[in-house]
Formats: C-alpha cells, structure tokens, sequence
C-alpha cells in the first residue's frame, strides 16, 4: 500500500537490548498506528527479536539481530534496513499515540524539512519530559515556547541547532545517508544531538511537531534501574567527551565538563539523601564519570558508515487497524470496564477507556500491553498538572473535557462520544448517517 500523495513511506526504527517485555508493548502500540504505509524495523539482541517474532505480526516485522550496546551503531543498522523516504525513531520503553505517524509525517511535504520531532510524555502519561528545544555546542538544550498545536518549521542559525529527542523523532532517509546516520563514538548518549548539529551546520530545516506524541517509561537498563537511579555513568562520560571534542570550542571545554560534572554530583547527591544510593556509590559512579570522560577523549570520531538502499524493498506493516472505540466508566465499575477493553481488543478494536473516581486523585494515562489506552483519575483530580487542584463539574463535562485533551494526538471522532455531549454539528451528522 502507498500513502497518499503528499504523506512519505515511512521505515519505523526501534533499538531494543534486553528488555523484551518493554519491546512487545511498543510494538504493539505502533502496529495500531493511523498511517497509510509504514515499515518496521526491530534491531534488537536474540531475546528481543524472539519477543517481537512472537506477536501475530511479527513475521512482518524487518528485523535485525545486534547485540553490541551501541545505540548510534544500532541505529545505523536500522538505517541500513529502512527503504522508507523517511525514517522514524522511537525506544523500545516508549509508546506513540496513535496518529503519532500522520502528525510527525505532515511537515515533510515540504520539500526543505529533512527533520522533525514530536513531544514525549513522562511515565504518569500527562507531564511532558520533552518539548521543544534548541541546542549548541555545550549539548545543553534551551527550552523554548511553540504557540499553538500545529507544526512549525525552523531554520537553524550559525551558534544553535533545533534538537530532536532520540524516542520521537524522523528524518529523510536520503539526508541520513548523505550525513552517514549516527556516529558510533556516541554509545549511548547525545547521538541525536550529534546529528542535529551536523544537520544544522549543512544547513537542513527541522520541524516541531506538537501533536505527534509518544508516551516514554524511561525502563530500566545497564545505565540506570527502574526508578532512574544511576548504576554507571561511564558511557555518559565518554559521549560527553565525544559530543565536546567535535561541537565545543577547545576555550570552553574545561569549563562545561566541570558544569556538567557539577550537574550529574547534584543528582546523586540527591539519590543518596532520598536513600536510593550510599555516599559510598556516589564517589564510585563519579569516578565512572570521570573514567568514561577519558575513555571518550581516546575514541575514533566521525567513522559513520556508507547508508545505500536497502537491498529488502519497502515491506509495510499489513496489520488492519479496527475501528476505534471509547469505553467509559465510574470507579466502581473498573473490572468489567477493563474487561469489556480486552474483548474489544481482541475483535480487532482499538479502545480509549476512561475510568473516574469522585476524588481529586491526578489523573494517569498508559497503554495496557493488552492493546487499549487507559485513563484513570480523580472527577475532581488534575490531568494536565497546570490545572487548579480542586474544580467542580459533572461526570459528563469531565468526559468530554479529557476526550479532548487527547483527541487530536489520537485521532479520535467526537462522535465517539455519547450524543449529549457531541457538539451540535457532530450530533446532526450521527444521526443522518
């Protein structure tokens, strides 16, 4: 199947090592995507690519064996594999919305957008980690406002390139490949941010995308446990000296390592006085730091490999997509709610369940490796953590207050809703049809 004219084919790249449980959701997530024609590419170690052959889908998956950690090197074999004009990037612990495609793929109609990157939501499903940002030759993002949901093309300047967060991002395969991918001195850190400098420096333009959302857990792995305490900084070291040695000027080197090495002292410090880590572990993890940051001045830079064509022609993801549902509920009735979710799932439906208490607990949204989206909270509890705390409203207001929030990102019809809280128009149309 080819999209549209206007909307690229489109190669959906996922790195995963060790975490095959995490893996099997994503997938999962994305093979309920609103898109046209996309491809996905798994690069993962034996354990992953098992996970992955095991859903009902897996054996359309492209799929790459790689053992090695080595995320930009990872990512370059995904490159390698990927036949679609642009090629997408998202973590093996994080999970798109599903328009999370036909929002990010929308700026590359324009021919002189080689670059774009959506939002990504915290683990509660409501708090952004990630916006939008800017980034110069230090690796330190300045944060800046983008008014209003629709996508915004940037021209990068001479001092600052426009980042793009390594869990939701796409570029044009052709400029990838003109630029070599990722560069494999970055192990684990800061490959992207690489990337957008040398994109920047070619003169490229990268799009904000606003409504292109994934939904990030920040999963436990060799760096750091569930609960993102440190267990090694090493490869953080060495890809910050990596990242100074090809942006930063030689004057200011010493100066930012101090910071940064300032910055990461704090965050320990924090750990330990939450009893997450002893001082002991925090005189070791910063002479890991400090070891990775040598290790780093000695790697090779700039040995980024030739990306030709794919030998494998574009193999899109024939997974047919069910219509979308919303289910809805008080607390009370959660179980048989949840039980109605799986059943739809399992009718091949993609279901939005909404599920209130009469509290004012916060409210949390995550994707069920089931297959549905779940919201749970408070009738009286924040969503969006801007909120005022306490607000008074009836069940149905709330309803469609969070519907939404989260319509847009999710490609959602109001006429989902039940009819007394449609708009006039939506109800008219409904009932004509």
């Amino acid at each position: 199947m080819m999209p549209p004219a206007g909307q690229p084919t489109i190669s959906v790249v996922v790195v995963s090592r060790r975490r095959p449980a995490a893996l099997k959701r994503a997938l999962l997530g994305i093979s309920q995507l609103r898109y046209p024609a996309f491809e996905v590419v798994v690069v993962a170690d034996a354990a992953g690519l098992a996970a992955a052959k095991d859903l009902p889908f897996g054996d359309q998956l492209k799929t790459v064996e790689y053992e090695t950690p080595n995320i930009s090197a990872a990512r370059n074999r995904g490159i390698a594999n990927a036949a679609g004009e642009v090629v997408a990037f998202i973590d093996d612990d994080a999970v798109p919305e599903t328009g999370w495609l036909h929002h990010l793929a929308a700026p590359f109609g324009k021919p002189e957008v080689a670059a774009a990157g959506g939002y990504v939501r915290g683990r509660n499903g409501i708090s952004f980690q990630w916006q939008a940002q800017s980034v110069d030759g230090t690796g330190v993002g300045l944060p800046f406002e983008i008014k209003g949901d629709d996508p915004v093309v940037l021209t990068p300047n001479a001092e600052r390139a426009i980042k793009t967060e390594g869990t939701n991002m796409a570029f044009r395969r052709e400029v990838l490949a003109e630029l070599g991918g990722f560069d494999p001195a970055f192990h684990y850190y800061l490959d992207e941010t690489d990337l957008n400098l040398r994109l920047a420096a070619a003169g490229y333009k990268t799009a904000i995308v606003p409504r292109a959302e994934v939904h990030h857990g920040f999963a436990e792995n060799q760096q750091r446990t569930a609960a993102r305490v440190p267990r090694d900084l090493s490869e953080i070291g060495a890809s910050k000296a990596v990242f100074l040695r090809k942006h930063c000027p030689v004057g200011q080197r010493d100066a930012v390592w101090k910071s940064f090495c300032q910055g990461q002292r704090r965050r320990l410090l924090s750990h330990m006085v939450a009893g997450h880590i002893m001082p002991g572990d925090v005189r070791r993890l910063m002479r890991g730091l400090q070891q990775g940051y040598a290790d780093g001045l000695t790697r090779v830079l700039g040995q980024t490999p030739e990306l030709t064509r794919a030998a494998e022609g574009f193999a899109p993801l024939e997974v047919k997509t069910g219509p979308q549902v919303m289910l809805f509920g008080r607390y009370w009735r959660r179980k048989a709610i949840l039980r109605e979710a799986k059943q739809a799932v399992q009718d091949g439906k993609s279901p939005s369940v909404f599920i209130f208490s009469r509290t004012g607990v916060f409210h949390s949204v995550r994707f069920d490796p089931v297959g549905f989206w779940l919201q749970r909270g408070g009738l009286f509890g924040r969503s969006e953590r801007r909120q005022s705390l306490f607000r008074i409203g009836g069940y149905g207001a709330r309803l469609k207050q969070e519907f939404q929030r989260v319509a847009a990102q999710r490609l959602l019809s109001e006429t989902l809703l039940p009819k007394r809280l449609q708009t006039k128009q939506q109800a008219q149309k409904r009932s004509r049809s």
